[in-house]
């Protein structure tokens, strides 16, 4: 199957609620995401990431809902100097020597206010499944409605981390939110994707190449990289 089928494949998956993988590049992070589209999350959707993957539930939205939410990069506050100078643990902690690239794309975590502990699975889907919802709900209405719709469901800290894509998207950053939120666009979805990073069974790598395919083959769901989702963009 070439490159554009694959592509035409996992768009059809994802506009119908199933999942794709994607693995970002040898030159990045070398990790392989299971994705699903943020709204179509359910319990056993969130147990799936958490038992088959391992690494870190996150879910990826589009920088025009972080703009429209008024979700702040964390990076950008903990960098305030105002805050640094009543808190100068920040200025201690400032991520200043990421390794693959110059800005985080971690924005705040959140719980819907329907959840107890915000943890489980049941928790975990409906605060991912109603902020998926939610972005749709709200386009076209004013920034300041929607913040305050986002504050009468949803509470932070929580368990569910999101990422906000860079402006721009994946012509300036080519990150794991970026490759996500651009699979939810391609698909006709909300730009809100909720997925985690695969990690070998005894968690001390990422998956590999080999056994994510393996894996994406067993479980017939399409896998692409990075460069095929830049190819769809002609990038």
């Amino acid at each position: 199957m070439n490159s554009s089928e694959l592509i035409e494949q996992a768009i059809a998956a994802f506009s119908q609620g199933k999942p794709v993988m994607v693995f970002d590049s040898d030159f990045r992070e070398c990790e392989t995401d299971l994705l699903w589209p943020a709204a179509s999350a359910t319990p056993a959707i969130m147990r799936r990431l958490r038992q088959d993957c391992g690494g870190l539930l996150f879910l990826a939205v589009g920088n025009d809902v972080g703009e429209h939410f008024g979700l702040p990069w964390l990076q950008d506050i903990h960098t305030h100097p105002a805050l640094i100078k009543e808190n100068p643990v920040l200025g201690s902690l400032i991520t200043d020597d990421l390794q693959y690239d110059s800005k985080s794309a971690f924005t705040l975590s959140l719980n819907h206010r329907d959840t107890y502990t915000g943890i489980t699975d049941y928790d975990r889907a409906l605060t991912t499944r109603r902020f998926g919802e939610l972005a749709s709900e709200v386009v076209g209405i004013d920034a300041i409605d929607a913040i305050a719709a986002l504050g009468k469901e949803f509470r932070t800290p929580g368990h569910i981390p999101l990422c906000r894509e860079a402006p721009g998207g994946l012509k300036t950053r080519q990150g794991h939110t970026e490759l996500a939120v651009a699979i939810a666009r391609l698909a006709g979805l909300s730009p809100c994707t909720i997925g985690a990073e695969m990690l070998q069974p005894d968690g001390d790598r990422a998956l590999s190449v080999e056994d994510a395919r393996a894996y994406a083959s067993k479980h017939d769901i399409p896998m692409l990289t990075g460069e095929d989702i830049m190819r769809a963009f002609a990038l």
